[in-house]
């Protein structure tokens, strides 16, 4: 018989078996909960009202006991099917320190949660079977081996170098420290005979236009299955290959060929055909069918051009053999209790981003392999992956049993990962190897291992072993090799954070990276995401919800020097609120279109970052309760196909005509220089033809500005528009702001119809202070006098005039815009 599979995710129970619990709680030792698999015991906790939402105000200090307390799962099993030679038990994720228990007779133990586990279980499960899993604390396996093998450097107080989990739930700079445990994927019962895949391993390519499935097979047979010969079958696309696998072998490849197949591109670069890959395993001799593996493929290429030029050395992706422009934004977990997050919850981010026009998702190497779903819906939307293997921040110990796991860890991985078009890169690490160069760890270190054998040794040789269709990199940011800075912008990808941290965002035309991997600036989520997860009142900039929820080592000190620059000081929360979105939105502009125009030295930026896991002010783009900021919007402009910007070349302004497209860009610029009310000064016409995926670079002859503090330059083309002003907003003659406004509503859209009297800088309409669920269609936008814009919003019941020009709010006057 084909093998069955029993979903065990119903009559779980929790309880409470060692560790502190508040008063009150303490029956939770007694007395179990129900208990969701998958899931985690926050969530559970949560479900039965037992504690306080974490998210919610301070509450993330009162259950700081969870993630220190250890728990036992328990269910009851109904049995197994009749008929079957061999039964497992199959965990894909326990989170994390655990004994298995069934009966009472332990199974096995784990320790690692980026893995799966199989316990063979045969005629050992009956009707009434009782199984257990009993997770002990996280911090107590981590400060167990930290106290035996020494101390290693951190960025973070907390020991998640020690142990093989979600490093972001002990605490990072923008999230909270919710140490997780529980059944945290799916669990079964597999029963089967003869023979099963214990893996397949489909290594995809092509190769003079058609494609190659070269299916990497290793099975597990039972005892009376070892003498048999099996048969292994690969479909796709519409074609199969048949191979024989002798009696005793437990591993087989198989080759597919399919002629001339529709190749998979980037979003932007072409489309992304996806074929049904199905692996069957049979009985030769009896032709029964034992098992099946079914995924979906794409057919492409890829490499990293690593090679040198005059420039330094290049970090440049190239799919079916066509250089990119990576427009990219780094991923986080989208929950910080990630057995949380749904399919639809990924499929729905994830197209968020493909709007933004975003190409690559960076799945950053604090946070965890995601599930299928992730990257499922990346193939589909032609969302290439970058996958961090799950290292950073820390000086990571090599020895055992922490070496083993890393290895059980990324083999598992890279052969699960392995069918999805849309991964396109393994990187072994986030920023350690640039913190053992530059953040004192050589020293501390004192000879002790650190992780530079991870990365430099053991993932290179795993992905080399099993998945040699994806290029490796060691490391973000890296060089190469030791021969230069491990940060350096010349050579590979690069970090850029003193823009944020000490300078201010100007800084990022300093440099012209090969490839900016993470940079960003943060801002605070929508007001509607703090009402409705912060009680404080008023709501202030150093309210304690507020600063609860900034995790960022002086973020709002960061933040509020960051709008000095520019800005004079916002003289209300509503203002400061305002501006920290614009500051933010103009710092990712200005650096992704500085690079963007140095195309093909550089070749891609990552945004830190696409998404947040709980409501904070951070460096996302779409804030913890899904609500996009200004700064999506604005990367809806900075990652389309075409960019119109204003940049300097030897010191001279220039036209930056950008085309990413696949097509050529022909057309004429218009560029003007005006005074603050909106006259006119000069005015130059400039023709330009761009070949696709080129930038054209238009010399100027009225940019220079006479009287600075009231002049600004426009450029139009094609429907796009820049525009630069003479001096700094803070020193700058806006005119009082001065719109006249129209409300159209129709089939659940509100339209609003604003028409500038004045010159209009970055004007604003926050939705979601007309009602929780309004979103608006656009963010930022600058009017010249005499111009109008419609801002559409859905999600709203109704709302007047009144209400609208509250929610509006422009440089020119941040506190609201004044009735006419």
């Amino acid at each position: 018989m084909t093998k069955q599979s029993k979903a065990l995710d119903s009559g779980w129970t929790l309880r409470l078996t060692g560790g502190e619990a508040p008063a009150g709680l303490e029956r939770l030792r007694d007395g179990a909960l129900p208990a969701r698999v998958p899931g985690c015991v926050h969530a559970d906790l949560l479900a039965a009202g037992l504690i306080p939402d974490p998210y919610r105000d301070l509450n993330e200090l009162e259950v700081a006991w969870v993630g220190r307390a250890d728990w036992r799962y328990d269910t009851v099993l109904e049995g197994v099917p009749d008929g079957f030679e061999r039964t497992d038990l199959v965990f894909d994720g326990l989170d994390t320190v655990a004994r298995v228990l069934l009966d009472g007779v332990e199974l096995g133990s784990t320790r690692n949660m980026h893995r799966s586990y199989r316990f063979d279980v045969t005629g050992r499960v009956r009707a009434g079977s009782a199984l257990s899993v009993r997770f002990t604390s996280a911090y107590t396996e981590a400060e167990a081996l930290r106290e035996r093998l020494g101390p290693r450097p951190n960025e973070y107080p907390d020991p998640f170098n020690y142990i093989r989990k979600m490093a972001a739930g002990f605490g990072w700079d923008w999230g909270p420290t919710l140490v997780t445990a529980g059944i945290w994927r799916p669990a079964r019962l597999e029963s089967w005979s003869t023979a099963r895949l214990a893996s397949v391993r489909p290594l995809v390519t092509v190769a003079g236009g058609d494609g190659r499935i070269e299916a990497h097979v290793e099975l597990e047979r039972t005892g009376t299955g070892a003498g048999r010969e099996l048969t292994l079958t690969v479909e796709a696309a519409g074609h199969a290959v048949r191979r024989a696998i002798p009696a005793g072998e437990d591993g087989a490849v198989a080759v597919l060929e399919v002629p001339d197949p529709d190749l998979w591109w980037p979003r932007g670069h072409g489309d992304q055909p996806l074929y049904d890959c199905v692996v069957v395993l049979s009985d030769t001799g009896t032709g029964r069918v034992l098992d099946r593996w079914r995924r979906r493929v794409g057919f492409r290429t890829v490499e990293l051009d690593e090679s040198r030029d005059e420039h330094g050395t290049a970090f440049t992706l190239r799919l079916n053999g066509e250089p990119i422009f990576a427009r990219g934004v780094n991923w986080i977990p989208d929950d910080a209790l990630p057995a949380r997050i749904t399919p639809e919850r990924y499929r729905h981010r994830l197209r968020q981003a493909a709007e933004a026009g975003v190409d690559l998702v960076r799945v950053w190497g604090g946070g965890i392999y995601e599930d299928h779903a992730f990257y499922d819906a990346c193939d589909e939307l032609g969302l290439m992956v970058w996958q961090d293997f799950l290292f950073a921040c820390a000086a990571y110990p090599e020895e055992q049993p922490l070496r083993g796991e890393v290895e059980a860890e990324a083999r598992e991985n890279v052969t699960r990962l392995s069918p999805h078009a849309s991964l396109v890169l393994w990187n072994g690490n986030n920023e350690n190897l640039w913190g053992f160069r530059d953040w004192k760890w050589e020293a501390a270190l004192a000879g002790d291992s650190w992780g530079e054998g991870y990365y430099l040794g053991l993932l290179p040789r795993v992905v080399a072993e099993l998945d040699p269709t994806r290029p490796y990199n060691a490391g973000s940011p890296w060089s190469g090799s030791w021969n230069h800075h491990p940060n350096d912008p010349a050579h590979g990808p690069s970090h850029f954070w003193e823009a944020w941290n000490r300078r201010d965002y100007t800084d990022y035309l300093n440099d012209v990276p090969r490839f900016a991997a993470e940079f960003g600036w943060q801002a605070p989520p929508a007001h509607a995401t703090l009402r409705e997860w912060l009680g404080d009142d008023p709501l202030t900039p150093t309210s304690p919800g507020m600063l609860h929820h900034q995790k960022a080592e002086d973020g709002n000190g960061k933040l509020d020097r960051g709008l000095a620059h520019h800005f004079t000081a916002p003289a209300s929360f509503d203002h400061w609120h305002y501006l920290t979105q614009v500051n933010q939105a103009r710092a990712v502009a200005t650096a992704v279109a500085h690079w963007r125009s140095h195309w093909p030295v550089c070749a891609g930026t990552v945004v830190w970052q696409l998404n947040d896991c709980w409501p904070v002010t951070s460096w996302a783009a779409i804030d913890g309760a899904a609500r996009p900021k200004p700064l999506y919007h604005e990367l809806r402009r900075l990652y389309a196909d075409r960019l119109l910007t204003f940049q300097r070349r030897d010191g001279a302004r220039v036209l930056a005509v950008d085309n990413q497209s696949p097509e050529p860009w022909q057309g004429t610029a218009v560029v003007r220089r005006l005074r603050a009310d909106g006259s006119g000064l000069a005015e130059e016409r400039l023709p330009f033809a761009v070949p696709p995926r080129s930038v054209g670079l238009l010399p100027l002859t009225v940019a220079d500005f006479k009287d600075a503090g009231e002049e600004l330059l426009v450029a139009d083309a094609g429907g796009l528009r820049d525009v630069v002003l003479g001096r700094a907003d803070k020193d700058f003659a806006f005119p009082a702001p001065e719109l006249d406004l129209r409300l159209d509503a129709a089939d659940g859209t509100l339209d609003v119809v604003i028409t500038a009297r004045s010159f209009v800088r970055d004007l604003l309409l926050q939705a979601d202070r007309l009602g929780p669920a309004a979103v608006a269609d656009r963010g930022l936008v600058t009017l010249l006098p005499g111009e109008s814009v419609t801002i559409s919003v859905t999600g709203l019941d109704t709302s007047d005039e009144t209400s609208v020009r509250s929610a509006l709010f422009c440089v020119n006057a941040a506190e609201g815009v004044p009735r006419p």
